[in-house]
Formats: structure tokens, sequence, C-alpha cells
């Protein structure tokens, strides 16, 4: 299979969804976040959702995406070779519970990777006064699918900084993976696939059981990069990304690792990584932005 860099520039159709403070609850329950930003209804203000939570908002269009590309777009048995390989996400302002939110899409870039090719889908939300609330950049690798030529749109993606230090641990916080951790981030995020919850799916397309949701390990490395840099005050992440590239397997106890941390006059920059059980880095390349909160 292959697919042409061309497609990049493709808009996806808009798409429209509302944050309940029940749903905004459940997703910092289903990573065990604590954090009374989340759950303290009687807080001036109200609460605010997880950071994380964008990913859970904007799943419904990965699920779907044959109703969102157009005719024309990338044909739908390549998209069905992508596993979830990056991911970056830009928080324009905390999300709040009853945010009512446009979403809207495009392809932003298709690259090439020695295991195929890497497409990243560029994905705006909106509130309903039309600020911008965040921008994600979620890439699939498309494994085994050739990329035409050179690629497309890597100059349009955001630069991230890269850690100096080789390897080295700020901090470190061991977390144990509960088998039924799958099983309740899907029911909790309605982010679901069946290698996360089928052990039959899983071992029949080569996986040794069900591996944790990548978003859900993800989740858990800002639940303590908030907790540990920020004053467990959420509205200081500004940014989040990384590449997925080790599973993790329920049962077994990750680490976040926090590599670097570097400061400016606006803030820091953070570099961290989590590994799994045999010390694979199931999150990559991990950066995080804090700043501090001005009004």
């Amino acid at each position: 299979m292959q697919i042409d860099p061309a497609v990049v520039g493709t808009p996806l159709k808009a798409y429209r969804c509302t944050l309940s403070l029940r749903r905004s609850m459940n997703y910092a329950a289903a990573v065990q976040d604590r954090n009374p930003w989340y759950f303290d209804d009687e807080r001036p203000g109200g609460t605010l959702a997880p950071p994380m939570q964008a990913v859970a908002l904007t799943w419904p269009i990965f699920e779907r995406m044959q109703e969102f590309l157009p005719a024309g777009g990338i044909p739908l048995e390549v998209m069905r070779m992508q596993v979830h390989y990056s991911e970056h996400l830009v928080l324009h302002r905390p999300l709040k519970p009853g945010d009512d939110l446009a979403i809207r899409g495009r392809i932003a870039a298709v690259l090439p990777h020695r295991a195929g090719t890497h497409v990243v889908i560029r994905l705006d939300a909106f509130d309903a006064a039309g600020v911008p609330v965040f921008t994600e950049y979620n890439g699939g690798l498309l494994r085994g699918v050739v990329c035409d030529g050179a690629g497309k749109g890597a100059t349009d993606l955001p630069a991230v900084p890269r850690s100096g230090v080789a390897s080295s641990a700020v901090w470190q916080a061991p977390i144990p993976i509960d088998p039924l951790a799958p099983f309740v981030y899907d029911g909790c995020t309605d982010i679901y696939f069946p290698i996360h919850t089928s052990v039959k799916f899983a071992r029949a397309v080569g996986l040794p059981d069900i591996i944790l949701q990548g978003t859900a390990t993800l989740a858990l490395a800002a639940r303590e990069i908030v907790d540990r840099e920020a004053g467990g005050d959420p509205r200081c992440l500004k940014a989040l990304c990384c590449r997925f590239s080790a599973m993790v397997l329920p049962g077994e106890t990750i680490t976040v690792q926090l590599n670097e941390r570097r400061t400016d006059p606006g803030g820091r920059d953070l570099f961290f990584a989590v590994l799994n059980a045999t010390g694979g880095r199931a999150v990559n390349h991990g950066y995080a932005r804090i700043e501090p909160v001005t009004a």
C-alpha cells in the first residue's frame, strides 16, 4: 500500500461535543488522579478537567474516521493500518466542564518512517465564543504503508525542544498498573479499541496480552508532572507531547522519570520518559511546558 503526501491539508468534517462534569470526573478517576481541581465542585470558579481529557473528546473522530474524511482523502483500508505513535497537545486554556466545543481538523503531515508512514492529524478545539481551547497533533504510524517521495508537512508541525541529557533522573515515580486498569480507562473515557480489553483480539494481532492504552500511560505521566512540578495546579501545563514506543502490560509497574528540567524567564521545559517493567520506553521523547498562572 502507498499514500500520497498530496493529501496534506485535506480538511476533516467539523465535530461538536460538550464536556460534562461527570465525564470530566470520570477521566480523572480512570487514571486515579485525586487532584481536587477535578472533583471539588465547591471550588470558587468550579472544577477543571484533566489536561488529557482532550484526547477523549477527539477520540470519536479517530474511531469513526471514515465519517470525517472527505471522499478522495486517505483510503479507509490505509487508515486501518495505523497505531497511535505520537501525541502533542497545546493547551491554550484549561478545559472546563460545560465547555461546548467545535473541533475542526485537517491532515497536517504525511512523513516517511522506517516502519511505514507517519500521518499527523491536527485538531483545533474552540469554545462557544470562538476562543481556542486546545490544539492536538495526533500522529498515527501506518505500518507497512509506503510514503510517496519525501513526504509533506514536517515544517508545519510545532517545534519541540530536545533534552540535552543522555540519561539521568531528576525524580522517579513508580506506578503499579492494576490488571483492571485498561477496562477502567475504556469504560470511564469511552476510548475503545479491542487490543486493550480483548485477550483474544490482542493475541490475534501478535501481542502477548492486552496492553494499557498509550494515552492512559501519558495521562499518568501528566498527573505526576502536574503534582510534582506545578504544585498540583493543572492551569500551569501548557504543552504535553511524546512518542509511544513500547508496551505496558496490566499487572506490571511503570516508572515515570523526569530526566531534565530547563528553566527560562517564562517557565520550565520538562523532559521525561515512562519506563515499562523491562526498562523499555513506553513513552519516549516526553516533553511538557510549565508556566506560572498570571491571572
